[in-house]
């Protein structure tokens, strides 16, 4: 919030550099100024510094040499380039930082040791802009099954316990359901009576046959036999739903619909259950979801089928490797993410469900990009600036632009060039002496 408010003074100074005593405002106008709090909702950034709202502010951050041409916002804070900033300057904007190509001396290449002062190669390298997005892992749900006790029904035998490994067909829980025998009775029945109508409608149909009976008896018999079939097939077909064999008596087992884990069990011996209760769930692990939080200004840039590489500080360095399936169409209003699911294999069953996750989404091929440690590039007033060492003690400042990140490892897009010596360790020291310079200073420079 103070760089923000700074930046408004500056910018106040600025005009008054200009154009000379500004002219008195009204009432109205000074109430117009924006809060340092204040944000554009609509392009998503602080309103204070919104150029598209304030198009004054454009040559301004261009000078700088802090603009994406892009999307015509400053690239320190560039909604779209840099969702996780928020829209908001990570620094004070209030003055020019240090120039590309600000030479800094030290008095000696032993006083750049004694300073801790180290350096490494930038090496070039082919790699593609990703965006990093944290989420959680979720089990898979085309591979979890709930399994309920289908018919009413008393608990006599319980066959799996929590976290057991099942393959599909194992028997779970055995129940004992007068319902279950009331079908079975009635399946009994219906078969005898057919045995009866069978027998009766054999006997009409001779009886026809011989002139000693009329058709009205054998159509009759026919009907007793078509109803005593209907019966059957209806008494089957009940016992069939719950997956009850029909010569198994009243009681009946629940068996496995998937190969997977037991995750829960609700089931105890002896308890009266009905069919909408749950009392198993199976869920295989082998693969998993990864329901991932993509932040809305990040949205434009993400697609279905982008690869993704998952890690978890839980599981230290081991990656998980899968692809965008899905993006949900609508946007939490708290969290203002959007959804974005990962299938991932899951065959040593590492992954867990609500397991924190980060995740690289790879947005692009990958290009050549020149590759720099994280600790090599300092932020000063909004601009990422390099130490190049020219010679041992002598160092250039080079502004860079950003356009990766890779762990630890950022890839820069302009500014350096592969071979050259990048300061690693010791670079805020370096930075110290390009400022020096401005301490004190005001916003405008006396002639």
């Amino acid at each position: 919030m103070r760089a923000l408010a700074i930046l408004i003074l500056a910018a106040g100074c600025l005009a008054a550099c200009t154009e000379g005593s500004a002219p008195d405002r009204e009432p109205d106008e000074a109430a117009s100024v924006p809060s340092a709090d204040a944000f554009c909702a609509e392009h998503g950034v602080a309103e204070a510094v919104c150029t598209k709202c304030n198009p004054k502010l454009v040559p301004i951050f261009q000078a700088k040499g802090d603009w994406c041409p892009e999307h015509g916002f400053p690239e320190s804070f560039c909604p779209i380039c840099h969702p996780e900033r928020g829209g908001r300057p990570a620094v004070s904007l209030d003055s020019d930082a240090p120039a590309s190509g600000v030479k800094v001396q030290l008095a000696s290449a032993e006083t750049a040791r004694l300073a801790g002062i180290e350096t490494v190669v930038a090496r070039g390298e082919e790699a593609a802009d990703e965006i990093e997005v944290l989420g959680t892992i979720a089990f898979d749900a085309t591979r979890r099954a709930e399994v309920n006790a289908r018919a009413r029904g008393i608990v006599r035998e319980i066959l799996v316990e929590v976290g057991a490994h099942v393959e599909k067909g194992a028997p779970l829980v055995r129940i004992e359901s007068a319902e279950i025998g009331a079908e079975q009775s009635r399946l009994l029945a219906a078969s005898s009576r057919i045995e009866v109508a069978r027998a009766a409608h054999e006997r009409a149909k001779g009886l026809l046959e011989r002139s000693m009976a009329a058709q009205k008896d054998l159509q009759e018999a026919q009907s007793e036999l078509d109803i005593a079939l209907a019966e059957k097939a209806a008494a089957e077909a009940a016992l069939g739903v719950v997956g009850v064999d029909p010569e198994s008596g009243s009681t009946f087992t629940l068996t496995a619909p998937l190969s997977g884990t037991c995750i829960h069990r609700t089931a105890t011996i002896g308890r009266m259950v009905g069919p909408d209760e749950v009392l198993c769930e199976i869920v295989d692990t082998g693969t998993m979801w990864a329901e991932l939080d993509v932040p809305e200004l990040a949205l434009a840039r993400v697609r279905s089928g982008q690869h993704v590489l998952i890690t978890s500080p839980a599981l230290g360095d081991e990656e998980f490797a899968g692809s965008i399936a899905y993006i949900a169409p609508e946007i939490d209003r708290h969290t203002r993410t959007a959804t974005a699911r990962v299938f991932l294999e899951n065959p040593q069953g590492a992954l867990r469900s609500n397991l924190f996750v980060r995740a690289r989404i790879v947005l692009g091929p990958k290009e050549a990009r020149v590759l720099v440690p994280r600790g090599a590039v300092q932020t000063t007033r909004g601009v990422d600036l390099v130490f190049v060492e020219l010679e041992p003690g002598r160092y250039e400042t080079r502004r860079v632009k950003v356009s990766a990140r890779h762990g630890d490892v950022l890839a820069i897009a302009q500014g350096v060039v592969a071979g050259e010596r990048v300061v690693v360790s010791g670079s805020f020291l370096l930075k110290t002496e390009t400022l020096k310079g401005e301490i004190g200073a005001g916003c405008c420079a006396e002639e």
